[in-house]
């Protein structure tokens, strides 16, 4: 049997953690001796108390990680759905009083002036690249829109729903600081409204504090940005020159939409007690796509079979290859729980990326 000291170091709990972790009745020594009162534990509890390490991380309340240590791995994933739900309510409430302290701020200060002009061609690409991505979730107001991030080289854009997220750049000629706006929806289909006349070649953007003008070739459209913070999308996106190995392969996108079009192959899985059609993207030796259908899954576990399989939603992969545009595409696969990512071959800086669906 273990002492209280040997199991700390196994699981990474302290010990101090552990005796509550005893008093609290959710991790309680297999033995204790009646004339010291030392503790003991077996080899058995090493992966409970581990389990315990990890949810206490990521701040899970104790009463549901004493429910998580007796449960099923089922029961514990639906605890783990709560809990992240309960995080990210949480993380939006605290943006959405960020954000009201720094309108108070801005409001003691003058706004700064940034202009951009670009053209019609390339705004109306990037609009289109991203739109389809934009949240409908008026919980979180804060991805209901599109960012338009400002750089002093050029022009942002950046949309997700949380399942998946949409970059776009475009060349701008910019005067002024680095600023950031997130337009809402009916702003930005007005704006691309704006952009389907051929003969308006010729876009300026003024954006001065929550207010942005933009100017195509003299009609004039006016938007408040929304008071919310976008999240740091900049942490999900690919790096380059990282060691872990991208599987770079190349997709005809016709063949891929038209597949999925006439209801390609799907698998079934359960999520929050629903059923769930999955598109899973198989690639094997050599770099060929396929879909996989439930004869083609029959042991995930086998690992003589070197071919990398993701679940994703088909609808959401529709959209994607939608709007990417053209026929030749590049997906981006590095493992099972790895976003995938959709690129064009022509354009490194657009692209998009699909979060995994766990088979």
């Amino acid at each position: 049997m273990r002492s209280i000291g040997e199991l700390a170091r196994a699981s990474g709990l302290t010990v101090s953690a552990l005796r509550f972790y005893d008093a609290a009745g959710v991790l309680v020594p297999a033995w204790v001796d009646p004339v010291t009162g030392y503790r003991r534990y077996t080899d058995d509890q090493v992966a409970p108390a581990r389990l315990v390490a990890g949810l206490r991380r990521v701040g899970m309340p104790v009463a549901e990680i004493a429910k998580a240590v007796r449960a099923e791995p089922a029961v514990v994933h639906r605890l783990l759905d709560t809990h992240v739900r309960r995080l990210e309510e949480g993380l939006a409430d605290a943006r959405r009083e960020v954000s009201r302290i720094r309108s108070l701020l801005a409001a003691d200060q003058p706004a700064t002036v940034t202009r951009l002009t670009l053209t019609g061609a390339a705004l109306a690409a990037a609009m289109d690249a991203v739109r389809f991505a934009v949240g409908t979730d008026p919980t979180v107001p804060a991805l209901t829109g599109v960012l338009f991030d400002v750089t002093d080289t050029g022009l942002e854009l950046v949309a997700t729903d949380r399942h998946r997220l949409a970059v776009a750049t475009a060349e701008a000629v910019v005067h002024g600081p680095a600023v950031r706006a997130l337009l809402p929806l009916d702003a930005v289909d007005g704006l691309r409204q704006l952009l389907t006349d051929p003969t308006r070649t010729g876009v300026e953007l003024t954006v001065s504090g929550s207010s942005l003008v933009a100017d195509v070739a003299g009609h004039e459209l006016r938007a408040t940005a929304l008071p919310d913070d976008f999240p740091n999308y900049h942490a999900l996106l690919p790096r380059s020159g990282t060691a872990r190995p991208t599987r770079r392969v190349p997709v005809d996108a016709e063949w891929l939409v038209t597949a999925l079009r006439a209801g390609g192959p799907t698998v079934v899985r359960e999520y929050a007690g629903r059923s769930w059609p999955v598109t899973v993207l198989g690639l094997g030796t050599p770099d060929r796509l396929r879909l996989l259908g439930p004869d083609d899954l029959t042991d995930l576990d086998d690992l003589a079979d070197t071919e990398l399989r993701v679940g994703v939603n088909g609808e959401y992969l529709l959209d994607a290859l939608g709007a990417a545009g053209g026929r030749h595409l590049t997906l981006e696969l590095d493992s099972p729980l790895a976003p995938l990512t959709i690129r064009r071959p022509d354009d490194e800086g657009a692209f998009s990326i699909l979060m995994p669906i766990r088979l």
